[in-house]
């Protein structure tokens, strides 16, 4: 009886050098993670009177207000500024996080090893 798919002795050089590229590729996105995870990413909203700073774990380290900005009759100004910047600093981490990624996988779709196909 012949032998039906599969390939005869193993595995073609092509397939492991796929394999070996995805591993190595694999290794960049784990070191690439670790290092924006690592980062800080600080925005400022009403032309600096409220700075907030995230880490690339999506994590608020710190929020810096001026003093002027703390009226206690105007809340909710200080709480729109407090947003804005918050979102504008999970942006930027966002958009280097996703530029990195980007130039590793070249595109090739989601991270962990997410084909198309």
């Amino acid at each position: 009886m012949a032998k039906r798919g599969g390939f005869p002795g193993g595995m073609p050089g092509n397939m492991n050098n796929l394999m070996k590229q995805a591993q190595r590729m694999q290794r960049q996105v784990e070191e690439t993670t670790k290092e924006l995870e690592e980062k800080e990413y600080s925005a400022s909203a009403g032309g600096g009177a409220v700075t907030v700073t995230v880490s690339g774990k999506k994590e608020v380290l710190s929020v810096k207000l001026a003093e002027e900005v703390v009226d206690p009759d105007d809340i909710e100004m200080l709480q729109d500024l407090i947003v804005a910047a918050t979102n504008e600093a999970l942006r930027k981490m966002e958009e280097e996080s996703q530029a990195a990624m980007s130039k590793l996988t070249g595109g090739l779709g989601g991270l962990g090893g997410g084909f198309p196909f």
